[in-house]
């Protein structure tokens, strides 16, 4: 690999192990404060950057200009001359404007589709280790193969990452001719893969995957480090790491070099709250009796006076009089019972189970199984568990068999593991409203890059209903008037639970529609596909609100394009714009509004008592005045990502503490 390559990714900060990778940053709160300042200036001054981004696309084009007239022989011939000089001499302007200029004459010739200087654009703010946000429908997986192709071919090893399977194993099909055009191999990382499929995928120059199952991969890897150790401390890591010592394997991953990472304030910000945590099973000699007293305790205790609920932050406290019930209910009790912490903390974890973790929400019953679902994405996390028992007590909760426990042996954030890389970039749609804490967090300044066709999506506002009834009444009522004038509907929802609900009511009003949650992941594909036909109403929960795109039909075109109700507002208004951005997409026609209801978990959990005062305002019609709507709107979010920026910030502190409890037996991340 180049040396100049790496010289601008820092190589002196290698941090000493399997592969190369960045040493973790020691930042404190200043270091955060100041970050987040220079976010703010970022956006404020990023005019001569995104000047500097239009010279070097006018100069691609320039050179783009000349390549039709090649024949695809000796188009490759200067791809494989661009290649020396890139391992030689690095990523810089020229050769890196060469490269985008080729891998845009190939995409034309083999895809059909050619770069627009947006994308360029957008594809050099990659290179250069930024966050480029562009709209929705603007392209952005053309856009990541134009950095991609070139860091590949300089040498290094480029992961693609993406928020889920069906997105990744889509790009890496549908553009693999354009990198074996180039000689690179393009790899995929799925969740049912073995190890030897998952080597051979991250040795290929370019590795599409999902974001949870790199880190995975990473933390695996860790585990089976070789770490060199002499006397007792030998002997003590040999029996603490018992059947999980795999040092002799190699390891999956070549480094941590470049990612460019899709929908990157999901992965980065929405995603950052919970650690990844790599588990082992044990034997649970308690068995199902402990579990089964701990939920009937928990049930028995009242919320104030026993624990302190806080469905925000997904936490629950037991207070003095709670944790003097425990003690009086284990007393004489064998076991755990007889020790506080471990009697104080089972309770809590009934106390979770029962008011915290909902069915059709969190999780889903498949198989006699318990199935968490992700709940940035709304699909199925295969193979994961909770730990530390909660997982156990929800399964009595349901009335499953009991699995085996899980204990941890590594964990990391995504914070820590994506400032590792030597050069991260991302894109999204949505990244200014999180500029100051990606930059203060990732290093990663946001760059706003222009449409390339000007939206004409027509946004029809908001309407908040004092009940779910109503609002239910009223998603129905236009969904049915939009699929009568040969329109597309696409109705988004929260939850499995919402999903199946407003499936019912269309079921009630004779409407057809197709329903697209953590339950139809395999039919994804199909349902996506037809989505964009005439008089199709399709119910989706969070699955189709990143990076799926609804091709319309002429005739849907013609009448107004897709239309997109948005039942249930989330934390984030930017998450909210991805799915409103399904519609209008590249210039095409298309609408969106708001039909939400007083009694949804964003105004309940982050609008104190608000909504509470709200229900006795009396309307004919059911509805809060608009204005008042759009502050009751603006309150419960800003209250809910100061929450969740507060989550994030302690989950780093408190895996920083776990990181030195676990790496006294050598089972750190």
């Amino acid at each position: 690999m180049s040396r100049v390559l790496l010289d601008g990714w820092q190589v002196h900060e290698f941090a000493p192990g399997l592969y190369p990778e960045r040493l973790d940053l020691k930042d404190g709160h200043v270091d955060r404060l100041i970050g987040g300042l220079l976010g703010r200036w970022a956006q404020r001054g990023s005019g001569l950057r995104l000047l500097r981004l239009r010279q070097f696309a006018e100069r691609v084009e320039a050179l783009a200009g000349e390549l039709p007239a090649l024949a695809t022989p000796a188009l490759k011939a200067r791809a494989r001359s661009l290649r020396g000089v890139l391992v030689a001499g690095g990523l810089a302007d020229a050769p890196a404007a060469e490269c985008f200029a080729l891998v845009s004459e190939v995409c034309s010739r083999l895809l059909g589709l050619r770069h627009y200087p947006v994308q360029m654009m957008g594809g050099y703010a990659l290179l250069r280790g930024a966050l480029a946000e562009m709209q929705t429908g603007e392209g952005k997986t053309l856009t990541a193969m134009l950095p991609a192709v070139t860091v590949a071919l300089a040498g290094a090893p480029v992961h693609v990452i993406t928020v889920n399977a069906y997105l990744a194993r889509r790009d890496a099909e549908a553009l693999a001719p354009v990198y074996e055009f180039f000689g690179l191999h393009v790899g995929l990382i799925v969740p049912d893969q073995d190890r030897v499929q998952r080597a051979a995928a991250y040795a290929c120059d370019v590795t599409y995957c999902v974001n949870k199952d790199l880190v995975f991969d990473y933390l695996r890897d860790r585990i089976g480090q070789q770490r060199s150790r002499s006397g007792n401390r030998a002997l003590l890591d040999e029996w603490l790491a018992g059947p999980y010592h795999v040092s002799t394997r190699p390891p999956l991953l070549r480094g941590l070099f470049y990612a460019i990472v899709d929908e990157a304030d999901s992965v980065l910000i929405d995603e950052a709250r919970t650690p990844l945590i790599i588990s082992s099973d044990v034997d649970d000699a308690h068995g199902r009796d402990l579990y089964e007293q701990a939920l009937v305790l928990a049930a028995a205790l009242e919320r104030r006076a026993h624990y302190r609920l806080r469905p925000q932050e997904r936490s629950i406290e037991l207070t003095d009089a709670g944790r003097a019930a425990v003690a009086e209910f284990a007393r004489g009790q064998p076991g755990l019972w007889a020790i506080a912490r471990a009697r104080e903390e089972l309770v809590e974890q009934g106390l979770s189970a029962l008011h915290l973790f909902q069915l059709d929400r969190h999780y889903l019953i498949a198989d006699g199984k318990v199935r968490i679902v992700d709940e940035c994405t709304g699909r199925v996390m295969a193979d994961r568990s909770w730990e530390r028992g909660l997982h156990q007590m929800i399964e009595v909760k349901e009335g499953l068999d009991l699995s085996k426990r899980r204990d941890t042996i590594s964990r990391i954030t995504y914070q820590r593991f994506f400032r590792r890389y030597l050069c991260l970039a991302g894109m999204t749609g949505t990244a200014t409203e999180v500029a100051p804490e990606m930059r203060s967090v990732y290093a990663l300044d946001v760059l706003r890059i222009p449409p390339n066709r000007p939206l004409i999506r027509r946004h029809l506002g908001q309407r908040v209903f004092l009940d779910g009834e109503r609002r239910w009444a009223a998603v129905v009522e236009r969904a049915a008037a939009l699929r009568a004038a040969g329109r597309a509907v696409l109705i988004g929802t929260r939850s499995v639970a919402a999903s199946e609900l407003a499936s019912q009511r269309l079921s009630a009003a004779g409407l057809e529609h197709a329903v697209l949650n953590a339950r139809q992941d395999g039919d994804e594909a199909r349902i996506i596909a037809q989505a964009g036909q005439p008089g199709r109403i399709t119910v989706a929960t969070d699955m189709a609100g990143r990076g799926t795109d609804i091709l319309l039909s002429p005739v849907v075109r013609d009448a107004g394009g897709l239309h997109v109700i948005l039942s249930e507002f989330h934390d984030a208004a930017r998450i909210d714009r991805q799915l409103f951005g399904r519609a209008g997409r590249q210039g095409d026609p298309g609408s969106c509004e708001a039909i939400v209801a007083l009694d949804d978990e964003l105004f309940v959990a982050h609008a104190g008592h608000l909504p509470g005062w709200l229900r006795a305002w009396r309307a004919a019609d059911g509805l809060l005045p608009d204005r008042l709507a759009r502050l009751l709107r603006l309150f419960a979010q800003t209250a809910a990502e100061r929450q969740n920026s507060r989550i994030r910030r302690q989950t780093v502190e408190f895996d920083k503490r776990v990181e030195r409890s676990l790496a006294f037996a050598g089972r750190g991340e």
